[in-house]
């Protein structure tokens, strides 16, 4: 994994950070972050799967202390580029343990369905692990892809692609295209990450990111009709119940360490 990603680093940003859908996405997670967790005073923030660094850096520029992480020696190399004062880190989500860092974290982060690329085992015992990574209190926000993807669906069906319609509704692991590069990616809906989290974590808040705005692929089709995404983009917010969560192309969920 570590390799496929280490290729898909080098358009990363090009094909989703400065895309208008990606930009558009990462803004509807930060106001909730901005909200429910960010107006806190320098926060001893974790982020897991980095990438390019664009999260590390909104959050160092708020005033937080961050150390980021991902599995790609080429995001990381990428990310350390843009913003030298960071931290950045090359670590294996699955090898990483209470003892890694020699600090506690008030808030761990992972955006955009970086935790779909282990399985339900492997989150289940990293969710664990988190929770000794945190101080009392602390508090850990993922963004997740979920299994029912409205857009999704529309899309393939349209397309005549029935079976790529559905293709999340499974609990085995699916191959995702990232960049023209497959890789293995899980599923999870709301539900399943409370009860993967319930040892350790009480879950807080869950909304989704994506319901209006369509997914980062559908980009080159709203090339010439940006007048129409701005206003699915406007239009997301009249979507923010928990409801729409597993209907969206991706969803936030924070948890409370108990």
């Amino acid at each position: 994994m570590k390799n496929d990603f280490d290729i898909a680093a080098k358009n990363y940003d090009k094909v989703f950070s400065f895309s208008e859908i990606g930009k558009a996405q990462r803004n509807r997670v930060y106001q909730y972050l901005d909200k429910h967790i960010l107006q806190q005073e320098k926060l001893n923030i974790l982020e897991l799967n980095c990438g390019t660094g664009e999260d590390a850096i909104y959050f160092s520029e708020k005033g937080h202390h961050v150390v980021a992480t991902d599995i790609s020696n080429e995001m990381i190399r990428i990310a350390s580029n843009k913003n030298s004062k960071i931290q950045f880190q090359q670590q294996d989500i699955n090898t990483i343990t209470s003892e890694t860092f020699s600090e506690k974290f008030d808030f761990i982060f992972s955006n955009f369905g970086g935790l779909n690329c282990i399985s339900k085992q492997q989150l289940h015992s990293f969710l664990k692990v988190s929770a000794k990574l945190l101080n009392q209190n602390g508090k850990l926000a993922l963004v997740i892809m979920p299994k029912k993807c409205l857009w999704e669906r529309v899309y393939f069906i349209l397309k005549g692609q029935f079976e790529n319609a559905f293709r999340r509704n499974t609990n085995e692991s699916v191959f995702a295209n990232v960049d023209g590069v497959t890789v293995p990616t899980w599923y999870l809906n709301p539900k399943d990450i409370v009860t993967l989290a319930r040892e350790s974590y009480k879950a807080k808040l869950i909304k989704p990111i994506g319901i209006c705005i369509p997914p980062s692929y559908l980009e080159p089709f709203f090339t010439n009709k940006k007048g129409f995404l701005k206003l699915l983009i406007k239009t997301e917010s009249l979507f923010s119940n928990r409801f729409w969560a597993k209907y969206a192309d991706h969803y936030l969920i924070t948890l409370q360490k108990k």
